[in-house]
């Protein structure tokens, strides 16, 4: 048998491989679908690429590349007898198969036994060859085999390879010994024992005491007194005061020097009076737990934790597992695919995208876009229970709950690359919305380009106070942001009363009152959306100098899908996000028209189309001519003071020079404005005249030397229609400002000769606001061949309907949780990670962000 076993493998050696450092094993999931071994077919993992296919697909990846030889795994799992030893977690019954194959552990505590198996198929025959075979099988076939059994996961070793290292659990924790002294923390009026600080505290989880901190990684301010305290004591761990939540909190070891995991935090937080557990809890919706602070009742009202809520089974109930921290992702896809353009780019065209999907589908935005959707949409990964088992799980009081999906795979391709995104740590929502905007835009292929649903174009007008003259410029937007105006709170004395009563509590140090929350009418916020601001640093090219300046912003074209996001999140003094708790009578209906942009108004006069002077330092002027690359004067001392915040040093110098050596308060608030830019990290390079190469009168610019702007900036322009020639020079005239030069392009049509694409005509139509068609269709739109230089737009009528809406818990977006409420057939729907339930009391007025469709008549 040996022998022709080995003849039978001798043609199919050559692409036989042995797995090599680096290569990805991709054992534990289909590429194309959410497919594992322990799916009905099992998983086939290609012999030479390590990919692993559902047995719907492998017969795609054998006719694309003429691969052979796969290996079968198959993972039957089963119930063990009644009155069986054993814990929850499933027994291997021959576990030397698979060594790193991740557990699914989506049991409900009953305890389960699998039995794994696997085998080499050769197609297009399917002959199949049972392992472990050492003895029969070549040894280098052997060898390939069991290297690939032994595989680690390929995303263990993304997780290695990122820039932020996982968090692993205190040596600490298990041998903590907590002293017996009496203290109970209240669940708020904390401040320093030292310093009366009151911001960035941290409990001691030995002896009770509340410190405040600098030594933390995020450069959070305090005066160190909880790192001297552990100088003096030698208590090692200590949780920061205000991250708290029934999920866990920020525990830091003063002797490991770094972030740590605490496996017996809720009993460690317990025995200073902090039930973690609890907090959870309702009787009658009111909290049972005096140490609960005010922003957890978030939890129980969104989670709708207070009703028992009915699962739901099928196509479009499909939910997804969280991965540690990738709720923001979830939510997020699970609206975009309740859109129909999003539905018909990708999984209408599954078929097309995965014939034609490169050799690595794991690599490809546009597969891994198709599998997710199809995923969600199929039906084929929410299936209800069969009737035994529902009969079985009413007796006991319990239901089988939607295993989902794992976004693995995806989250990968999303992240690759991005500082937060591609960490473990909660995210917001919003920037990853916005961030997956960006990757549809660069990955369109010249197809249907469903962002174009959410694209619109706002109108800014910025006005000089003293001449009262105007510019009007447009620039492209995917979302509305609305402010929430505290002082418009329609409890505007119960608010009062209660901070009264709560500052009272903090200095007898007492529990606080029944918390209130800030009832915000959605007016006021739409109210505040439309009123001017202030331009700070104005300068007036009527006047040719700085001048006080107004901005208004309204609507050029109308999104056919309008996104909003409540800016509920703000900074503490301690620079910490932290959010408002605040509720916002959102409508269901929504009447924008008002908000249409009106562009140039008669007796309106224009600023001069001119740009301010630059001006160069003293110590850089007249080294121009002779091409002198000296160094600018900077403040260290303030560079340093930026750099312990966690800010990177380079761009703590820009900061720096940028606002002229006055101090690490000027510089911090140029960070804060900048740090989104592309170049924000890149090293400072001395400004100089550049004479632009433009037609008609000059003008200078600035430009860094030898400043190509990055490829990614140009990616994002170009997507938008725009010729390359004219994003290159729009970002070098911008100092690769994305929102400035996407200002300059529209303000610099005809910029080249080479823009004819932008002829007077269309500047003429954008002035005009050609987009304003009161009676246009829902599905009106720019087609490519009417204006390639123009973003794309759908314009119409400013009517809306609620559809979906995204829910953020706990104190900022680096911490909590999100679900989303999702209106389907008429009924509200909760996706809460895995679970997919029919919503009784859908929470509109908490949530964070929300979805609106046009609607079509009215």
């Amino acid at each position: 048998m040996a022998t022709d076993l080995g003849e039978l493998l001798v043609p199919y050696m050559p692409t036989i491989r042995v797995p090599r450092t680096g290569d990805r094993v991709f054992k534990s999931e289909c590429a194309f679908s959410y497919d594992s071994p322990e799916s009905e077919g099992g998983l086939y993992v290609c012999m030479n690429s390590f990919l692993g296919f559902g047995r719907e697909h492998v017969e795609r990846h054998y006719h694309k590349t003429g691969q052979s030889v796969y290996m079968h795994l198959k993972r039957h799992v089963k119930e063990k007898a009644t009155g069986a030893a054993g814990g929850a977690i499933p027994r291997r019954r021959n576990g030397k198969v698979f060594l790193d194959l991740e557990l699914n552990r989506d049991f409900n505590g009953v305890d389960y036994e699998y039995e794994d198996e696997a085998k080499l198929v050769i197609f297009p025959d399917h002959f199949e060859i049972p392992l472990p075979n050492i003895e029969e099988l070549p040894a280098l076939v052997s060898i390939a085999c069991d290297a690939v059994l032994n595989a680690s996961s390929p995303y263990k070793k993304q997780e290695a390879d990122s820039w932020e290292e996982e968090i692993q659990v205190s040596r600490h924790a298990r041998s903590l010994r907590q002293q017996e002294n009496g203290v109970r923390i209240p669940p708020s009026g904390w401040k320093c024992a030292k310093c009366e600080m009151r911001e960035n505290l941290w409990l001691n989880l030995t002896d009770g005491s509340v410190l405040c901190g600098k030594w933390f990684f995020d450069g959070s301010g305090g005066n160190g007194h909880a790192l001297e305290h552990y100088k003096e004591t030698n208590f090692p761990l200590a949780v920061k005061l205000d991250t708290i939540t029934p999920d866990g909190a920020d525990i830091y070891s003063f002797d490991e020097e770094e972030a740590v995991l605490d496996p017996d935090i809720s009993e460690h937080l317990l025995h200073f009076g902090i039930d973690m557990l609890q907090m959870q809890k309702t009787e009658n919706g009111h909290h049972t737990d005096n140490h609960v602070q005010p922003r957890l009742s978030d939890w129980e009202v969104i989670q709708e934790s207070s009703v028992k809520l009915k699962p739901v089974y099928g196509s479009g109930y499909t939910g997804i597992k969280n991965l540690g921290n990738s709720c923001y992702l979830s939510t997020t896809m699970q609206v975009l695919f309740s859109i129909p353009e999003f539905q018909r780019a990708y999984v209408g065209n599954l078929q097309r995208i995965f014939d034609y999907s490169p050799l690595d589908p794991t690599q490809d935005f546009s597969t891994q876009m198709a599998k997710l959707g199809h995923g969600l949409l199929s039906g084929q990964y929410s299936k209800p229970p069969v009737k035994s088992e529902l009969i079985e799980q009413v007796m006991k009081e319990e239901y089988k709950q939607q295993r989902g999906i794992s976004p693995k795979m995806f989250k990968a391709l999303v992240s690759k690359g991005h500082p937060e995104f591609s960490s473990n740590r909660q995210q917001d929502a919003h920037e990853f919305f916005l961030h997956l905007i960006n990757l549809v835009e660069r990955n369109n292929s010249g197809s249907e380009n469903p962002s174009d649903v959410f694209r619109f174009l706002v109108e800014e007008r910025v006005m000089c106070c003293q001449t009262q003259k105007v510019r009007y410029t447009q620039r492209v937007d995917y979302l509305m942001q609305l402010p929430v105006p505290l002082e418009a709170a329609s409890n505007r004395e119960e608010l009062i009363a209660y901070e009264s009563k709560r500052q009272e509590a903090e200095e007898n140090m007492q529990p606080p009152p029944e918390p209130v929350r800030a009832r915000i009418p959605f007016t006021a916020c739409l109210q505040a959306f439309t009123e001017p601001e202030n331009v700070p640093d104005f300068w007036s090219s009527a006047l040719q100098a700085k001048s006080a300046g107004v901005k208004t912003s309204r609507f050029a074209s109308f999104p056919e899908y309008m996104v909003m996001q409540i800016k509920k999140f703000t900074f503490g003094v301690d620079w910490v996000p932290k959010k408002l708790d605040v509720s916002v009578d959102v409508p269901d209906f929504l009447d924008l028209n008002r908000l249409r942009a009106t562009g140039l108004q008669t007796g309106e006069a224009e600023l001069p189309d001119l740009t301010p002077p630059i001006v160069i330092p003293e110590n850089t002027r007249g080294t121009t001519t002779n091409n002198s690359l000296e160094s600018p004067e900077i403040d260290e001392s303030s560079v340093m003071q930026l750099a312990e915040m966690g800010f990177p040093l380079e761009a703590c110098r820009k900061a720096v020079y940028y606002t002229g050596n006055m101090g690490a308060e000027m510089a911090f608030n140029w960070i804060i404005a900048h740090m989104e830019e592309p170049d924000f990290a890149e090293p400072l390079a001395n400004p100089t005249y550049m004479e632009p190469d433009l037609p008609g009168p000059s003008f200078p610019t600035i430009s860094a030397l030898g400043n190509q702007p990055p490829e990614e900036s140009i990616s994002i322009l170009t997507s938008m229609g725009f010729p390359r020639h004219h994003t290159i020079q729009a970002l070098k005239a911008t100092n690769n400002n994305l929102e400035r030069a996407l200002d300059w392009i529209f303000t610099h049509p005809d910029c080249e000769d080479e823009s004819e694409a932008m002829s007077d005509t269309t500047d003429t139509e954008l002035n005009n606001n050609s987009f304003s068609n009161a009676n246009a269709h829902s599905d009106s739109s720019l087609s490519p061949d009417q204006d390639l230089s123009s973003p794309r737009v759908r314009d119409g009528p400013g009517r809306y309907e609620l559809f979906a809406f995204i829910s953020h818990m706990g104190s900022s977006t680096m911490s909590g949780h999100y679900v989303c409420h999702i209106k389907k057939e008429g009924r509200w729907l909760i996706y809460n990670d895995h679970k997919v339930c029919l919503s009784e009391r859908p929470p509109k007025d908490l949530g964070y962000m929300y979805f609106y469709r046009r609607l079509s008549s009215f």
